[in-house]
């Protein structure tokens, strides 16, 4: 899930054609400064993310409509994301095989729709995974607790790669106006190179714009951060 520099540039170059505000070059250095300084002479004894910090303008929460939107970035943000499958007997199977955290129909049932057990279970995981034949089952089972966490299952099939599937979760990002005009999403970490870093932040912004109701009219600002570092201004 990674992109090679040629591929990275290629991508880079279509956004430039995109009519982004921003130029690779000025978000490329921002990327360097970012990463010379997380793994120099501070260097953590973690991995830092990288979020992309964003503030909006003339949005109005409560009246204008609420965008919300995802998107799956070429490079993997958060490989450390943790992740756990509601799972049929087959997918706790498939689970097994490769490690992946699972809960059972039974283990869901004992949690008996319990408020306090299902915040417990979504602020546990990053995300969820859910066999396709569970899916509809899960608010019964569970009431709203995971979507009011913004965690409800992605869904996913016996003919699907349940390792690949995992992939492609910790590399999809959201994006969701909620009451505040100040949003952050994870894109990438202090291991990654320039290129992968660049190709994460390029497609976010550009992505992000595209839900917005006026486009870059509606950015105030942009900035990108390691977990422990100072904001770096884009935009």
């Amino acid at each position: 899930m990674r992109c090679d520099r040629r591929r990275c540039r290629l991508r880079l170059t279509d956004f430039l054609n995109s009519g982004s505000k921003l130029s690779v070059s000025s978000v490329r250095g921002s990327v360097k400064e970012l990463l010379a300084e997380a793994n120099g002479e501070k260097r953590r004894n973690f991995v830092e993310t990288i979020e992309l910090q964003i503030g909006l303008k003339n949005y109005d929460p409560q009246r204008d409509k609420r965008f919300s939107g995802t998107v799956k970035l070429p490079n993997v943000p958060r490989p450390r994301m943790s992740i756990c499958i509601l799972a049929d007997a087959a997918d706790i199977d498939r689970a097994k095989q490769i490690d992946l955290e699972y809960m059972s129909v039974d283990d869901l049932k004992k949690l008996n729709k319990n408020k306090k057990l299902v915040k417990k279970l979504a602020k546990k995981y990053d995300a969820f995974l859910a066999s396709e034949a569970l899916i509809k089952q899960i608010p019964r089972l569970l009431g709203p607790g995971l979507s009011k966490a913004g965690k409800f299952p992605t869904p996913v099939s016996h003919s699907e790669d349940l390792a690949n599937k995992l992939v492609e979760v910790r590399s999809t990002i959201k994006f969701q106006l909620k009451k505040v005009l100040c949003l952050g999403v994870a894109v990438g970490h202090i291991q990654m190179s320039d290129d992968q870093v660049l190709a994460n932040v390029m497609l976010s912004i550009n992505f992000l714009v595209s839900l917005l109701k006026k486009n870059w009219q509606n950015v105030k600002s942009l900035h990108i951060k390691s977990t422990m570092g100072k904001p770096i201004r884009l935009f």
